[in-house]
């Protein structure tokens, strides 16, 4: 019977003489290559020059940091809901933050996101609707600050999916920002603080604004929903776009106000004849600055002290305003005022009820408004304006109000008090159109022509073209009325006018 050739054996013997054999190769591999590499170094000391030998370690260092490099070192910032861990007491930065990130997430590259419904105020009361973008807790998304990544998680902590809670009976919300521990000092001041300053920005023409009124000591609110806008405001374009210029430049110069070592603040002084739209204008500003209203009623005020507790109570962002200035202190300078308080008997006042003490005879008390004499001076309120307790908040804006400017004090004109100065005057062409086409949408009519000739030739006053605008629904009707009304004007300034010419020629006659 024929037999198949058998395989050689496989023996240990021959298994080990394969493996020893590797290693002798394996070794003189070695060998060869760190003869190599020796000679190639010796020949480079001797051959190269040093500039390229430092080329040729930077980059073998460079290319060891861009592929070889461990992993870099993180750090994580906490940001929570609420500041107490579980109270009512929220975080302002969570609600920033959360508002900003609404800005930066990308609902195409989430399979799930949160979707809110914020309900907004709007300036004319009316209401609206917004929607706003949030994470589900786990999800995460990346921000970019300078060219820094900074990654933002959402994260749920406590309570479970089926109603049970955890956790001290409440579920913990909180936001996490990691980021490279080297861009820490980058992270706390300059991102954290970008971030919370955009997130004003976006909600600022969110805010429901108030309108607060004194009563003795304390503010009472009540929400303001004037519709006054620069938009319908009738006045002179260019006054207009002025007055939005120098708030838009106000608002932008915080560090500018603090590099000057002044406080952040503006005053505005409108004076002009009653009816001319001044009350107008100041809800204007607050509506588009989006500022608290706070009306000072002076005559509700008896110390200088309850003065100064009703304005370092006003938080930043906000708008006071003291409307007719001139009534609410004596048109006497403060010099003359000197020489009143010298001639008038003194006055026994019980200042038990409060730690402030009597005027000085440099600032003898004023009157409010025709009540008994009071013991707040202009030096009380000039001290806010200007003075230390100015800096007792940020980004305030004060505006007074006076029809006759040149019955107040000097001291309430001086720069830096009242910086811009805002004449309010009668009726002009311009803001008559704009009237116009606030009550009936036209922006021509065949009594435009008539209408601008005589307007520019009387005093009339927005508050008087406003009430003829309000007697008709019907354009022809109303402006009809109104030309009527000018007309009229015109002939009784004409004759007074006359009459005034007359004397003046009665009288030349006499003195010849």
């Amino acid at each position: 019977m024929d037999h198949l050739p058998l395989a050689a054996a496989v023996t240990p013997e021959s298994q080990q003489g394969r493996a020893l054999n590797a290693y002798r190769k394996a070794l003189a591999t070695a060998a060869s290559v760190a003869a190599h590499s020796v000679l190639a170094r010796t020949m480079a000391r001797e051959l190269l020059p040093d500039e390229l030998r430092d080329a040729a370690r930077w980059g073998a260092k460079f290319v060891r940091a861009r592929f070889f490099a461990a992993e870099k070192q993180r750090y994580t910032l906490v940001i929570r809901r609420h500041v107490d861990g579980g109270g009512y007491n929220e975080n302002q930065l969570f609600m920033a933050a959360r508002a900003y990130l609404a800005t930066k997430i990308d609902p195409r590259a989430m399979r799930r996101l949160a979707v809110a419904g914020s309900r907004c105020k709007e300036a004319d009361g009316s209401s609206s609707w917004r929607t706003l973008l949030c994470m589900e807790p786990g999800d995460s998304t990346t921000d970019v600050f300078d060219g820094v990544e900074f990654k933002w998680t959402s994260i749920e902590t406590g309570g479970d999916d089926d109603g049970k809670k955890g956790n001290g009976g409440h579920r913990s919300k909180y936001l996490d920002l990691s980021f490279d521990a080297e861009h820490t000092a980058m992270a706390l001041e300059r991102y954290i603080p970008f971030v919370m300053a955009t997130a004003e920005q976006l909600q600022r023409p969110e805010r429901v604004l108030k309108i607060f009124m004194n009563e003795w000591r304390s503010w009472s609110a009540f929400n303001h929903h004037h519709p006054a806008t620069f938009d319908t405001l009738a006045m002179d374009p260019a006054l207009k776009q002025s007055i939005v210029a120098d708030l838009d430049r106000f608002l932008k110069r915080k560090e500018y106000y603090h590099r000057i070592g002044k406080a952040w603040k503006r005053g505005y002084l409108l004076y002009g004849p009653p009816g001319t739209g001044k009350s107008s204008l100041v809800a204007a500003m607050a509506n588009y600055l989006r500022f608290h209203l706070f009306d000072l009623d002076l005559s509700e005020v008896r110390l200088n002290s309850h003065l100064q507790r009703l304005l370092v109570t006003m938080p930043n962002k906000s708008l006071l305003v003291v409307e007719d200035i001139d009534c609410c202190f004596d048109a006497k300078p403060r010099e003359d005022h000197k020489t009143a308080a010298a001639l008038e008997p003194a006055i026994d006042v019980d200042y038990s009820s409060d730690s402030s003490s009597p005027s000085s005879s440099d600032d003898a008390p004023l009157k409010a408004y025709g009540e008994p004499q009071q013991n707040i001076t202009l030096s009380g309120l000039l001290n806010f304006i200007d003075g230390l307790w100015s800096t007792s908040g940020e980004e305030r804006v004060i505006v007074f109000t006076t029809n006759y400017k040149d019955r107040l004090d000097p001291a309430l004109l001086r720069p830096g008090r009242m910086d811009m100065h805002v004449y309010m005057g009668y009726c002009g062409w311009e803001a008559f159109k704009t009237l116009v086409h606030n009550y009936f949408l036209v922006d021509d009519h065949p009594l435009f022509p008539e209408i601008r000739e005589v307007i520019s030739q009387v005093d009339v006053t927005p508050a008087e073209v406003s009430e003829m605008m309000l007697r008709s629904e019907d354009a022809d009707v109303a402006l009809r009325g109104l030309t009527e009304l000018l007309r009229d004007r015109g002939r009784k300034a004409g004759k007074e006018a006359d009459i005034k010419n007359d004397v003046v020629v009665e009288t030349e006659g006499n003195v010849a």
